[in-house]
């Protein structure tokens, strides 16, 4: 049978700051739009979406591709980590590859597309694009941060040289066509090695988007329209430069739904968020985890690196356990971390624990107290809209989720970025006076678990803190906050999305 409703489908790769924003924009968008079939492709991994996408209506479509690959670089003197690593990359990203090719073909692939079929995709998921091309689908960008990448030094030269008819044809586009600027802001890597011979091998399209498949030359008589992008952040933190192009839109931070981030259900529906308030109408926890809410009453220090752990960067998990330590010994600290489920990470914090004499009381099983009480190691998840605003400071990896949470709370950070976009992040809240400078990744994960560098790094990340709890440190937090309160980042893309699509 011919069908009768378009179809929208979000494709989102990555960690979960990469991938729930986009889910957050297909939950509102399925709420908003009614005569839609919503889905979300994403990886297997972030199956915890799937109850709360189907709720809103929302079909979690699964791929198998884990969200990061980690090579382990220990004991290796002669690189065979390393080849081994790129070897199964190579081998991941074909059969990633080819399970997204099914998947939109299952989806798109009964019959002739509708005007408000589209494919939305973040900068992860750029298999999205060729395969919205394939299939006659509208493609737009959607991105909790601005590109965590940039075109090589030498990649306009060697376009322009190596393709000259179509450097031209993007030069000289017509206002509101596509372009040069959308290229180099974005697209650059569509036009790599990588995926020229996917598109042409595998999808049978041309080498180069914008190209004849044929003769290879430019699509003159059919020039697309520039796409639209997307950005899940506030004007108020990021400068907006004049040399983006003009299909991109700043639609504040993506904050998600509340119900979402918490993982003990008797908590979920205790406190409720007042959106009309930008409060919560409770400000409390279920019984068992009575000892954690008054921990949280005692204003600590919070200590999250979300996926850090799943990506190999946390090599020693005893020498950061000890760093913390060390700094809890020289002052009047508590801190509450956030292990994140890092297997390697909570089994060496329940085996100091039961080395300890410090008893646990009363503790819920997600909760592992450590330093007699004033460190406090939290496996589970609560919304940092709801704790954020009851710590002191938050030290974390440079996440864009992390780092809007606690703008919005107007709490002093402490970054330590370790890849892509959290370098920006850290300079960008350096800049805007809300955390002190950032930390470098030694200053916190110690590369070595010694006297002398677990010393180091805790005199580092003390005198950071104090910087941070500083006065004016606060004040600026509190005015940041004051300024993005009234944006609502995710109507604001719906917004723009309906627009696109002619839907208002």
């Amino acid at each position: 049978m011919e069908r009768t409703k378009p179809k929208a489908v979000f494709m989102a790769f990555g960690t979960k700051g990469d991938v729930y924003p986009l889910a957050a924009i297909a939950a509102a968008f399925a709420c908003d739009k009614k005569q839609y079939d919503v889905m979300l492709i994403t990886h297997s991994a972030h199956e915890g979406l799937s109850p709360h996408l189907a709720e809103k209506h929302v079909q979690y479509c699964p791929i198998s591709s884990p969200p990061v690959l980690s090579a382990d670089q220990n004991n290796d003197p002669e690189g065979k980590a390393e080849s081994s690593f790129f070897l199964q990359k190579r081998e991941v990203t074909r059969d990633h590859r080819q399970e997204c090719y099914s998947l939109i073909e299952r989806i798109f692939g009964d019959g002739p597309s509708l005007d408000g079929d589209h494919i939305v995709i973040n900068f992860f998921a750029l298999e999205g694009w060729s395969l919205a091309e394939l299939f006659c689908v509208r493609c737009i960008v959607a991105a909790p941060y601005a590109v965590p990448y940039s075109a090589p030094a030498t990649f306009e030269r060697q376009f322009q040289r190596e393709l000259p008819l179509l450097y031209k044809y993007l030069i000289d586009a017509p206002s509101g066509k596509v372009c040069w600027k959308d290229v180099i802001h974005w697209m650059w890597p569509l036009f790599t090695e990588s995926w020229g011979s996917w598109r042409n091998d595998e999808l049978h399209l041309s080498l180069h988007p914008f190209t004849d498949p044929v003769t290879g030359i430019p699509t003159w008589h059919d020039r697309p329209q520039s796409p639209l992008v997307m950005y899940g952040f506030s004007k108020e933190v990021v400068e907006w430069p004049a040399y983006w192009p003009s299909k991109v839109q700043v639609c504040g931070f993506w904050f998600l739904p509340t119900e979402w981030q918490f993982t003990c259900k008797k908590c979920r529906e205790i406190s409720v968020y007042d959106s009309s308030r930008h409060q919560y109408a409770r400000d409390d926890l279920c019984p068992s985890h009575l000892k954690l809410q008054n921990f949280i009453k005692t204003k600590p220090i919070f200590i999250g690196l979300s996926s850090i752990g799943s990506m190999g960067f946390i090599k020693d998990p005893y020498a950061f356990i000890c760093v913390l330590q060390t700094v809890l010994s020289t002052a009047n600290y508590k801190f509450i971390l956030f292990t994140a489920g890092y297997e390697p990470l909570e089994s060496m914090i329940r085996t100091i624990a039961a080395e300890a004499s410090f008893e646990e009381k009363n503790w819920s099983e997600d909760c592992v107290p450590l330093c007699n009480g004033r460190l406090l190691c939290f496996s589970g998840s609560i919304p940092y809209g709801w704790l954020f605003p009851k710590c002191d400071a938050v030290i974390h990896h440079g996440g864009s989720g992390t780092t809007a949470a606690a703008l919005k709370a107007g709490t002093p950070q402490v970054v330590c970025p370790f890849m892509l976009d959290q370098f920006y992040w850290a300079e960008r809240m350096y800049w805007l006076g809300v955390s002190p400078k950032p930390l470098s990744r030694n200053h916190l994960l110690p590369d070595k678990n010694d006297d002398r560098s677990v010393q180091e790094a805790a005199r580092v990340l003390s005198l950071a803190i104090h910087d941070a709890l500083s006065s004016t440190v606060k004040a600026r937090a509190a005015e940041i906050a004051e300024r993005i309160l009234p944006e609502d980042g995710i109507s604001e893309a719906i917004k723009y999305l309906k627009e696109e699509l002619g839907l208002n």
